[in-house]
């Protein structure tokens, strides 16, 4: 198997190419750095162009926010990337990117806005410098005051439920829904819904299979599980919450990611994998892994796993029938790759780069 390529976003000014070998010739799985990008502050969210792989997207989390697009090479080795354009995010700190073939859609944590971009795959990239902004709504300081005093989208994805990619979700930890858009005759993006949370959970990621919406709640550390209709819908009742850890949960703990990878041959039991973080743990924070065995909107907590990370943040699957998983601790322990074992109800660290070579990482991405 050749070696694969992860690029990582960071909190700090670059954003890094690494290698990693599953199957090298002379024994156990290696990560290797190959190059650094330096891209501006805190690029801490990248995203690739539908159809052009080689074109990625990135935000700066900066009071003046701002995205970069970085145009990398294609073939077996791939260093690092020329950065072809930047533009105005829209609002501040930019955390989260969705790609479409001519869109960039930009979710800004701290000015509560939604942005758009026009883009294309060849120069100049980026049609416009002017982005178009929606504000999204805020009535009242949430239960929690020190996050939740403004809107903070944390996440712009297509409705996976809608295959015609004509509604986006996006979780607002900062009033707790997460919001539902669909486009307006104009081409614009407006907010047609939204989904209620307890006061104080913070949605900060969601995913969704069937017709159930899983959603990550970050301050409250748990696993929010809604049936899930179709536009047009009332606001949609909860149908249960799973905590994320069956481990005592200090209070400076909260989560941060979840994936629902697809079922496949080697993995044909559908598993929820969610990243808890800033566990005082000497062992690092966990991963907890949910089973969906008992049938779907009935996740089951069947493990968590040490990471020997801090402040995990990002993680991703990769590889072939997503065999392994990406995952990067922010404040220490660098970026490590595990392998999932016990037909993915475990996990095994096969390989790691230091702090000192990959600093803060946020996201990735399996180039």
């Amino acid at each position: 198997m050749a070696p694969l390529t992860i690029l990582v976003a960071s909190y700090t000014d670059s954003i890094y190419t690494l290698s990693f070998d599953p199957t090298p010739s002379t024994g156990s799985p290696t990560l290797q750095l190959i190059a650094r990008t330096p891209v501006g502050y805190h690029p801490s969210w990248i995203a690739s162009h539908p159809s052009d792989k080689s074109l990625i997207y990135t935000g700066l989390e900066q009071a003046d926010g701002e995205v970069v697009a970085i145009k990398y090479g294609r073939g077996e080795t791939v260093g690092g990337g020329d950065v072809v354009a930047r533009a105005r995010s829209g609002g501040a700190d930019p955390c989260t990117l969705l790609v479409t073939e001519d869109e960039l859609i930009i979710g800004n944590y701290a000015s509560g806005t939604i942005a758009t971009l026009p883009i294309s795959t060849s120069a100049p990239y980026i049609l416009s410098p002017n982005p178009w902004t929606l504000s999204m709504p805020f009535e009242h300081v949430g239960r929690n005051k020190a996050r939740q005093s403004s809107s903070h989208p944390h996440q712009i994805i297509f409705n996976p439920l809608n295959q015609a990619e004509k509604e986006l979700l996006v979780p607002d930890l900062g009033v707790d829904k997460v919001w539902r858009l669909t486009k307006r005759n104009d081409g614009k993006w407006t907010i047609c819904g939204h989904i209620d949370f307890e006061a104080g959970g913070g949605p900060r990621h969601v995913t969704a299979r069937g017709t159930t919406l899983y959603t990550l709640l970050e301050l409250t550390l748990k696993l929010a599980v809604h049936t899930f209709p179709l536009l047009p819908a009332p606001p949609t009742p909860l149908t249960s919450l799973f905590t994320l850890s069956a481990l005592p949960i200090p209070d400076t703990m909260t989560a941060a990611e979840i994936l629902l990878p697809e079922p496949n041959a080697s993995f044909p039991e559908t598993f929820i994998y969610t990243s808890n973080r800033n566990d005082p743990h000497s062992e690092g924070d966990t991963i907890a892994i949910f089973s969906l065995a008992a049938g779907e909107g009935q996740p089951e907590l069947v493990n968590e796993v040490r990471t020997g990370l801090i402040h995990v943040r990002g993680m991703m699957f990769g590889g072939d029938e997503d065999k392994y998983l990406v995952v990067g601790g922010v404040e220490g322990g660098g970026v490590k790759v595990f392998e999932r074992i016990d037909g993915g109800k475990g996990l095994e660290e096969i390989a790691k780069l230091g702090e000192d070579v990959v600093g803060c990482p946020t996201g990735f991405l399996w180039y």
